[in-house]
């Protein structure tokens, strides 16, 4: 089975996750974009849609979906996003898209947070993937001296500009043996938005696709 069949596998198996009148918040990327070309199927179901970037918006107005902002609506009953990295803690790397601000923002908010990926994203410690911070232009230099500092290696996205007009450093080589500590001292320092460490919010449930089959694990 290649990659993009696990992905449309992961992201058909949330579907079962959607009950009627969901308030469903939407995430960001390859994997959510196989959902998003699904969720016609099972717009009964659906009471609000909410989406984590313009991107995932633009996308599901064009399948004559209304988009509402979190302000509107309930807080969501069901997240469903990819992720980057995922480890056996439901612990999450995110931010490849640029999405990661608002995609936090959903999954802190929404009663259950469903990651779907394929095999090629679990990992034992997080941080093979450079982990992306979103950080307010003027504090960027700040940060990424931060950032040396912690033991990491900060690159500039190039010609990237944020949903919330902000930039984003991938930081590379950094030991995550601590997913969550690491994630709030990297959250304190000023001029950081977010940092793409899920570890505080982790995923309630990881619906992963792999050449046997789809395997669903659930956090206790």
């Amino acid at each position: 089975m290649d990659q993009v069949e696990k992905k449309r596998q992961a992201a058909a198996a949330a579907l079962g996750f959607i009950k009627p009148h969901t308030v469903l918040g939407v995430g960001t990327g390859s994997t959510v974009n196989c959902l998003i070309d699904l969720l016609p199927g099972v717009r009964n179901r659906l009471e609000a849609l909410v989406a984590s970037s313009q991107a995932t918006e633009e996308r599901l107005r064009g399948l004559d979906f209304r988009v509402r902002e979190l302000s509107q609506v309930a807080d969501p009953d069901l997240y469903i996003d990819g992720a980057d990295e995922a480890n056996q803690h439901f612990q999450l790397i995110k931010g490849g898209g640029g999405a990661l601000t608002r995609e936090k923002i959903l999954a802190g908010a929404a009663g259950k947070f469903i990651c779907i990926i394929d095999d090629s994203k679990w990992v034992r410690q997080l941080g093979r993937f450079p982990l992306p911070i979103e950080v307010i232009p003027m504090a960027q230099s700040f940060v990424a001296r931060q950032l040396v500092k912690a033991g990491g290696q900060p690159v500039l996205r190039a010609g990237f500009v944020t949903d919330n007009g902000n930039h984003i450093l991938d930081v590379h080589n950094l030991d995550i043996r601590n997913p969550a500590d690491m994630e709030t001292r990297f959250n304190q320092i000023p001029g950081v938005v977010t940092v793409g460490i899920f570890a505080n919010r982790p995923a309630d449930v990881i619906l992963m696709a792999e050449d046997s089959g789809l395997r669903t694990l659930e956090r206790e």
